[in-house]
C-alpha cells in the first residue's frame, strides 16, 4: 500500500504563504484523486482541495483564488500552495490518496 509523507506546515502571519508536499512511496501515475483536507481544533475535518489525473480541480469555497493543488507524477508528489493566509486556515493538513491512504498531518498556523 502507498504511503504518504507530508511536510511544509509551520507558523507563519495572516497575509503569508506556505507550500504543503505530499510524496508517495509509490507510484500515483495511476491514481485519479488527490486531495488536500483539513482539521480545525474543535471541527470535522474538510477537504480543502482536489484534483484528479486528468488535472480537474475542486476547491472549498473559502479557498478559493488563495490556494492551489498541483501534482508531480514523476517525483510522485502532490503540491498545495497556500498564498494569503488566514488565521481560519488554522489546523492540521492532510493528503488523501484515491480516498482511502492518509498522510500523517503537519500543523499549520496562521497568526494575526
Amino acid at each position: 500500500q502507498v504511503q504518504l509523507e507530508e511536510s511544509g506546515g509551520g507558523l507563519v502571519q495572516a497575509g503569508g504563504s506556505l507550500r504543503l508536499s505530499c510524496t508517495a512511496s509509490g507510484s500515483i501515475g495511476s491514481i485519479n484523486f488527490m486531495g488536500w483536507y483539513r482539521q480545525a481544533p474543535g471541527k470535522q475535518r474538510e477537504l480543502v482541495a482536489a484534483m484528479t489525473r486528468g488535472g480537474s480541480t475542486n476547491y472549498a469555497d473559502s479557498v478559493k483564488g488563495r490556494f492551489t493543488i498541483s501534482r508531480d507524477n514523476v517525483k510522485n508528489t502532490v503540491y498545495l500552495q497556500m498564498n494569503s493566509l488566514k488565521p481560519d486556515d488554522t489546523g492540521v493538513y492532510y493528503c488523501n490518496v484515491g480516498l482511502t491512504v492518509w498522510g500523517q498531518g503537519t500543523q499549520v498556523t496562521v497568526s494575526s
